[in-house]
């Protein structure tokens, strides 16, 4: 451990950086973050850094008002077949906890 990136994890802290819990993928040494940013304090390496696609909020939203749908469609269906009075009461609560998420979401 050098005493450029002891300094510089020192530095890190005083900032306000946390010690990670996980250790260094390279070394297992002991890392620091601040800001998303990871520092091994024994060899100094950070994580390669990975463009995520990311989808935008709206796409999101969409994505996950599409998915519920389905959900309420097939227990539609399933209701339909549905003989037994309390399966019939679980299917409904289940129907209307979905219309309720769907509305949370588009608001």
């Amino acid at each position: 451990m050098s005493k450029d990136l002891t300094k510089r994890a020192v530095d890190m802290l005083l900032q306000g950086a946390t010690l990670l819990k996980e250790p260094c993928p390279y070394c297992s040494g002991v890392r620091v973050m601040k800001e998303g940013q990871a520092l091994c304090v024994s060899c100094g390496r950070e994580p390669e850094k990975r463009d995520v696609p990311q989808q935008n909020n709206q796409e999101q939203k969409t994505s996950l008002v599409e998915t519920l749908e389905k959900k309420l469609e097939t227990l539609s269906k399933e209701l339909e077949q549905e003989t037994d009075h309390q399966k019939q009461q679980d299917i409904l609560k289940s129907i209307n906890s979905l219309i309720e998420a769907i509305d949370k979401i588009k608001k």
